[in-house]
């Protein structure tokens, strides 16, 4: 089931996620509607933030990204295919050199600006069947659990940009909030006046 995601300005996108154990009600089918809703929205990642649940929960799929001519051809290997979901992920280090990146965001439609992360994060988590795992990526992998990841701690890509940069998309930001947009896909808006 394609479940709607959360606009920008809704408070659930800034609440720290609680952890979650092997008996949270319905994983499986959460799972697979999270899938469902990423894919129909053409993203790369999904937090379960987005979708109004404020728990550490997100899953990536990298595979667009595979068919970047831009990327090299090593890149684009490791990129094909990466699908996974991370469960109470920690983020136990970030390392190697600063590196920008043209990103957006499933809640901020139509907002697309440049991000300096890290090059290489190495994070534990647990898979869909409660396996732990450390594991440590690089480039444009590591950039996507990182926009993810930040998702699970209450950060939004926007709030790692510059003064100027934030007051210039103050309202194009408020209109997402309250649905004044076009997307093509469903979404919750906090602001979004009711009809009369």
């Amino acid at each position: 089931m394609t479940l709607p995601i959360v606009a920008y300005g809704d408070p659930v996108l800034r609440k720290v996620g609680k952890e979650i154990d092997e008996q949270y009600p319905q994983l499986d089918e959460l799972l697979t509607n999270m899938w469902e809703t990423m894919y129909n929205a053409n993203g790369v990642g999904l937090a379960a933030p987005q979708i109004g649940l404020p728990i550490r929960l997100f899953l990536v799929d990298t595979t667009p990204f595979a068919d970047d001519e831009d990327l090299s051809e090593e890149e684009r290997k490791k990129l094909n295919g990466f699908k996974k979901a991370f469960i109470n992920a920690k983020i136990e280090k970030e390392v190697g050199e600063e590196w920008t990146f043209n990103e957006g965001c499933l809640s901020i439609p139509d907002i697309r600006e440049d991000v300096k992360r890290m090059d290489t994060i190495t994070v534990s988590y647990l898979d869909e069947n409660f396996k732990e795992h450390t594991e440590t990526y690089d480039g444009l992998l590591a950039r996507v659990i990182q926009h993810e990841y930040d998702h699970i701690e209450g950060i939004l890509f926007t709030d790692k940009l510059s003064p100027l940069k934030k007051r210039l998309l103050k309202g194009r930001l408020n209109n997402i909030s309250k649905g004044k947009i076009e997307v093509d896909y469903r979404m919750r808006f906090p602001n979004l006046k009711k009809g009369r």
